[in-house]
């Protein structure tokens, strides 16, 4: 059975899917467990090697893989997002990767032994950094707004760029050992002007198609995915590596066209790039031979995979961005982190193949060199983001953060009994009038339409994981909750109870799970605040349980939620339900009669001496 084709394809999905989840539940880089789980089932355990086992087929399904991640990666690239650092992103992804194409040349020669003609087209090769491995590490890292953008900037755009570096450097190379005629080095810039309009005019008149209706909405994604497919394919066919380029230069067209059906594509695109990158880090690993994790250990090998990571990189940084407003922490984290991916392990075998071909005595090391530099770079900064980002402050934030839209009494001291427990709140409303007891209180409010691109794009929304939403307009809220169904999860998504109809009339997969009971909608709730009902905290021990509290005059106390003794959120969607240890605190919304009862029965409890 392990030879079957058709298991070896299906484990390997099913190992790359499983490995995401592993890194989701223990909190640990998912680039790094894939990794592992590859060089296990392959050069370790010799369960399978993909590469021998899909013969002809691996290469091309690697290749399009990659083209699919990055296309999915440029479709993100909206110039709005840039708009207060574009200069920065400019200045690393040219005077940035020159430096690095240079000095990573330098240290390839120097400190690996290399030849000066590899070591040229080496040192191009290592500009990529790639979405493949930035998108999941800033996932995990939630860094502010603006290191964030300027990472996934970089590592999307100078992908495709960093493989064209390496193959100018090859064919400059070639042409100078006059293997190839300078017409071949001018046929090079003209494929690569060629394949980045094609990618320009296909993205223009693909997003013009979707727009103006010409294509269905139940075909949209599998002619986007198609038409992806075939750009690249053709682009590469007129030479190697610029169909990269061509599917960036489509993405980011189609990006900055600000199509009205794009959220649907973006999401579908999410959703196969997870496939693709879980799928394709399995297979390359699993497809390693010993003799290539052997090489990995020389030392000199180890010198210069150190070099990179302390010296080529933080100096590429630090100097191609002296004076565009970057501070000091900031410099610093983008100067260390630069992990390389897919992309540079496919296009590597492309070179070492074609420079073997052309007599180069060491162009066998470039698959080793490459190899170690990945692993290196993954583990390093795929443990260290989230640390290094805290200790520089660059971090969003830590805790879980709550974002409510919708303005209003309850919204108001509701947030705020959250952010005593140290969480983030936003609260978010198209009225200002309707966050100004709010913003008494301290709270953080934007003025805006969640579901608009203006707010989209101003509002920095990466430290809120949990979203509520309590506007008065039932349906509104189901817009709200499965707009963001895809970015949270409908785990973390809720919504005040239906005010109007019938709440079976809602499907269970439209909207958010609901808060509180069903009668406590939030006009009741704000109601009640106009009655004076405030917030109570009661903490929970082995003879007071949640179900005493629960009985406890339930009629004039709503639970709200709960924070354990680890200081997490739970939200009471079904109080009843649930069970909570000693040490958990309720807490609720208690009427003023039942604060006077409490006060007035502790009170009694006092033994009030007396004089002799």
């Amino acid at each position: 059975m392990l030879d079957s084709i058709t298991f070896q394809l299906v484990a390997i999905v099913m190992l790359g899917i499983v490995s995401q989840w592993i890194a989701w539940r223990f909190k640990l880089p998912a680039i790094v467990i894939m990794s592992l789980v590859g060089l296990i089932v392959g050069p370790l355990l010799h369960l399978f090697n993909p590469e021998e086992s899909f013969g002809e087929l691996f290469n091309p399904i690697i290749s399009l893989a990659v083209a699919i991640i990055l296309f999915e990666g440029s479709l993100s690239l909206d110039i709005r997002e840039i708009k207060g650092f574009r200069r920065s992103i400019f200045r690393i992804s040219t005077v940035g990767s020159l430096i690095t194409w240079i000095t990573g040349s330098l240290a390839a020669h120097f400190l690996a032994g290399i030849s000066l003609d590899v070591s040229f087209i080496i040192g191009g090769l290592f500009i990529v950094t790639g979405p493949t491995v930035i998108m999941p590490l800033l996932r995990q890292a939630k860094l502010k707004e603006r290191p964030a953008t300027i990472l996934k900037w970089e590592g999307i755009v100078v992908d495709p760029f960093g493989a064209l570096v390496a193959l100018f450097a090859m064919e400059a190379v070639l042409w100078a050992n006059k293997m190839i005629t300078g017409t071949s080095l001018l046929m090079f810039f003209g494929a690569s002007v060629l394949t980045a309009i094609i990618g320009i005019g296909a993205g223009y008149l693909l997003g013009r198609l979707l727009e103006h209706g010409y294509i269905p909405e139940f075909l949209k994604s599998p002619i986007v995915l198609v038409s992806v497919l075939l750009v690249f394919v053709l682009s590469d066919g007129i030479m190697h590596e610029t169909g990269l380029l061509a599917v960036t230069a489509m993405g980011i067209v189609m990006a900055n066209m600000h199509l009205t059906s794009f959220r649907d594509l973006l999401h579908f695109k999410e959703n196969i790039s997870v496939l693709m990158i879980s799928s394709i880090f399995i297979m390359l690993t699993a497809s390693l031979s010993n003799n290539t994790l052997m090489d990995i250990l020389n030392w000199r090998m180890l010198i210069f995979v150190l070099a990179m990571l302390f010296i080529v990189r933080p100096l590429s940084i630090w100097l191609s961005t002296i004076g565009v407003g970057l501070t000091k922490q900031e410099r610093t984290l983008i100067g260390w982190i630069a992990p390389r991916g897919i992309v540079a392990l496919t296009v590597s075998g492309f070179f070492a193949g074609r420079l073997s071909e052309a007599g180069f005595q060491d162009a066998d090391i470039i698959t080793a060199l490459t190899l170690a530099l990945v692993f290196a770079t993954v583990l390093a900064h795929g443990f260290s983001i989230s640390w290094l980002a805290r200790k520089l402050g660059l971090q969003a934030t830590e805790e879980t953060g709550v974002m409510i839209v919708g303005g209003s009494p309850f919204s108001a001291i509701f947030a705020e009994a959250i952010q005593s427990y140290n969480k983030p709140v936003l609260i978010i409303d198209r009225s200002w009038g309707a966050l100004s007891q709010a913003r008494q209180l301290g709270i953080k409010t934007e003025v805006g339409d969640i579901l608009s691109e203006h707010t989209e794009y101003h509002v920095d929304l990466t430290p809120y994981e949990i979203l509520i939403a309590a506007t008065e307009e039932d349906s509104y809220n189901a817009l709200i909750c499965q707009r963001f169904v895809p970015e949270l999860g409908r785990e973390n998504i809720f919504q005040t109870p239906i005010h109007t109809g019938d709440p079976s009339d809602y499907s269970k997969s439209i909207g958010g799970k609901a808060l509180f009971d069903q009668d406590n909608d939030i006009h009741t709730l704000n109601r009640y605040i106009d009655e004076g009902y405030m917030i109570r905290k009661t903490q929970l021990t082995e003879q007071y349980t949640l179900g005493d509290f629960l009985e406890d005059d339930s009629h004039k106390t709503i639970p709200l939620f709960a924070v354990d003794k680890d200081n997490n959120l739970v939200f009471l969607s079904n109080a009843k339900k649930r069970a909570f240890e000693p040490g958990t605190t309720i807490v609720s919304l208690t009427s003023p009669t039942r604060k006077m009862e409490k006060a007035l029965e502790k009170a009694s409890n006092v033994d009030i001496p007396t004089k002799d």
